[in-house]
């Protein structure tokens, strides 16, 4: 979709916290176009990521549109780090209102026997094990305020098989964690919900799927479209919002219907 112009404020007064929040490359990644979206739309964020130089830039760009935002750098998977994000965003802002636990990586094709042990641990820990450590330190601050939302970034790898021995696997279980945060902590006025995108280009994925691949991709949907990081972004800043008050739990597919197509119709679809 075009890069957002139209701003109404839908988090004016909030504070978000978005992990991931730099991109890789030119361009804007998701957790950028996140970061960068909440901001516009009112809310003073948190930048956490690893690579500070890639946080600066989504800084800067908030900064120039004259909102609020600051980096607290940092690795997800270290419980000590995720507790200061929590603890510098609430000294700095005075509240922490929404989390977005965007932090993920993927691996390539690899048989289960081929699957190197530490390479298993990596992507749970950076997938799975993160949100649960962000959550853990969250909760108290989130659930001070109802109306507090989490929205965890997955993927339809983890709602479909997806020749994935790690991937696909921690996506699912942080579908589920979702779930199982929605109904703990929904008495105390916290809502948690899953973004699950589908075939989004942005700057990381630009690196490793060509033409024909893209191409494949676009067949593959209803909509014969890809999507790009501010399908992403819209998505969550919804279920983040006061619009999704009655939403909990949920598991949002961002895919162009890619999830929807039966196994026969997408091979038919491709080959038209």
């Amino acid at each position: 979709m075009p890069t957002p112009t139209i701003f109404n404020q839908r988090l004016a007064g909030k504070v978000a916290l978005v992990t991931g929040a730099g991109s890789q490359g030119t361009g804007f990644g998701t957790g950028k176009a996140i970061a960068y979206l909440f901001a516009r739309e009112g809310a003073k964020v948190c930048l956490v990521d690893q690579h500070v130089e890639r946080a600066e830039e989504t800084l800067a760009m908030i900064q120039e549109a004259g909102c609020e935002a600051f980096i607290s750098a940092g690795d997800v998977t270290r419980d000590e780090d995720c507790l200061r994000f929590v603890s510098q965003t609430v000294e700095r802002y005075g509240a922490l209102h929404i989390l977005v636990n965007n932090v993920g990586m993927a691996t390539g094709a690899q048989g289960f026997e081929q699957h190197p042990i530490e390479l298993w641990h990596r992507v749970m820990d950076v997938n799975l094990k993160s949100v649960f450590l962000m959550c853990r330190h969250a909760l108290p601050q989130l659930t001070a305020y109802p109306g507090s939302a989490v929205v965890n970034i997955a993927s339809t790898a983890g709602l479909q098989g997806n020749g994935s021995v790690a991937y696909g696997p921690s996506k699912a279980a942080m579908v589920q964690l979702t779930r199982e945060l929605a109904v703990m902590y929904g008495r105390q006025g916290l809502r948690a919900n899953t973004v699950a995108p589908g075939h989004i280009f942005t700057p990381l994925v630009d690196g490793f799927v060509n033409e024909d691949m893209r191409l494949r991709r676009q067949k593959i949907a209803p909509l014969n479209i890809e999507g790009d990081a501010w399908d992403v972004a819209a998505a969550t800043l919804f279920l983040a919002s006061d619009e999704a008050r009655f939403i909990t739990g949920t598991c949002l597919p961002v895919d162009g219907g890619v999830t929807e197509v039966a196994p026969l119709t997408a091979y038919a679809m491709v080959q038209a």
